[in-house]
């Protein structure tokens, strides 16, 4: 089994993150987008979203050292976007007893995917979602993350598209699960 291990993102690790999500994004969604798409997109709602760092909400998960994925959860209203895509800023705080946290921002470095990387990062972020209080979790995921959210128990109620520059949009699935509270 494969060691991943987890640790908090920092301001230091953004030049690495926007490396590591491009090279996910035109790797590993090529087949579900078209290139356009993934262009489009990569220009505008991938990337690294400034808040999840300060809020101590993104996490990197490193496999020998080296830097495999990336993800997070949100106390905030935003669903989905990187810091610059203004469509989706919504920075309120959330209500952890009545609305869901947000699962956000996950990609897995090619050389990394189909090995735990996702699955630890989702388990991290639920744990932390729950220890603030929350009871539901939800996000906006791309086409190749629904088969993994869907195998942790998340299920897609809606489908939306994202829009892109130049007249793209990408498709993406809202899903949701219920987190066990703390006993």
């Amino acid at each position: 089994m494969t060691s991943i291990y987890i640790r908090t993102a920092t301001t230091n690790d953004v030049s690495a993150l926007r490396d590591l999500i491009e090279h996910s994004v035109r790797e590993l969604q090529a087949g579900w987008y078209t290139a356009e798409q993934i262009e489009a997109a990569v220009h505008s709602v991938f990337g690294v979203d400034q808040q999840l760092i300060d809020d101590g909400t993104y996490y990197v998960a490193e496999i020998g050292g080296q830097l495999a994925g990336c993800g997070g959860w949100s106390k905030r209203g935003t669903l989905y976007g990187a810091s610059h895509y203004d469509h989706s800023r919504n920075d309120v705080m959330l209500d952890p007893a009545r609305e869901p946290a947000r699962i956000r921002a996950f990609f897995t470095h090619p050389a990394f995917a189909r090995k735990g990387v996702g699955r630890a990062l989702l388990l991290r972020c639920e744990d932390e979602a729950r220890m603030a209080g929350f009871r539901s979790m939800e996000m906006a995921a791309t086409l190749p993350g629904v088969p993994l959210y869907a195998a942790h128990g998340y299920q897609a109620f809606e489908a939306f598209d994202v829009p892109l520059p130049g007249g793209h949009s990408i498709q993406v699935r809202r899903m949701a699960k219920q987190i066990k509270p703390l006993s």
